[in-house]
């Protein structure tokens, strides 16, 4: 979370744990990976995501607990586990998971922010929340508490498919018809090119990219 105490090491920390916990957890993944995709199965993927993201909560807190020049430090998170041709998405915060296929992109995870929450409200439209001063406030947090609610969904892949992960600090300063085209050019230029978009329009966040193409 930038402009927060630490946020470099509670992101490190967050992926850390939840790549560790996935892990531990291969005779799920296995099974899913060998054509399971019982409703019980997938059910106990799904909470592979949200428990390894639980823990890396519980993890980011107490350490922030523990390290007073520390205290206040959170992050963001959004997840991507492959496993054959089904992907699972974990999410807390606004970074975001598009994925692209076909030329055309959907965002798959919903921000956790005060406007998105007041948009799904009908409090204010979406214009509005484009010019709301609130529009950084975060409502959840990896870290900032010892429990968080987790997202998580199932989402089919193909080959030819790609995904991007990236953080407020690319999202923000870029328009959703406009990753199609970039993330085409492969997943080492088009990551460098975001980054040099964001920058170039602004750049004022910290800025995390990553792209997957699945072949």
């Amino acid at each position: 979370m930038g402009g927060h105490a630490a946020g470099e090491i509670a992101s490190r920390e967050a992926v850390d744990n939840v790549m560790a916990m996935v892990r531990r957890q291969r005779d799920v993944l296995t099974a899913v990976q060998q054509g399971d995709r019982s409703p019980e199965t997938m059910r106990r993927v799904l909470r592979v995501m949200e428990s390894a993201i639980q823990a890396a909560t519980y993890m980011v807190f107490a350490i922030a607990e523990n390290e007073p020049e520390q205290r206040g430090m959170g992050t963001t998170l959004s997840s991507l586990l492959v496993i054959g041709d089904v992907g699972i998405t974990g999410q807390v915060g606004d970074s975001r998971v598009y994925q692209v296929r076909h030329g055309q992109v959907t965002r798959l995870t919903e921000d956790h922010t005060l406007v998105a929450w007041q948009v799904k409200q009908g409090i204010i439209s979406a214009a509005e929340a484009e010019r709301s001063p609130h529009k950084n406030v975060i409502t959840r947090a990896v870290g900032s508490r010892d429990y968080v609610q987790v997202d998580t969904h199932v989402v089919d892949i193909q080959p030819g498919d790609s995904f991007l992960l990236c953080s407020d600090g690319l999202h923000g300063y870029l328009e959703d018809h406009e990753i199609p085209a970039i993330v085409d050019l492969g997943p080492a230029v088009a990551t460098r090119h975001f980054i040099e978009l964001a920058n170039k329009r602004g750049g004022r966040d910290n800025i995390t990219a990553l792209v997957i193409e699945i072949l």
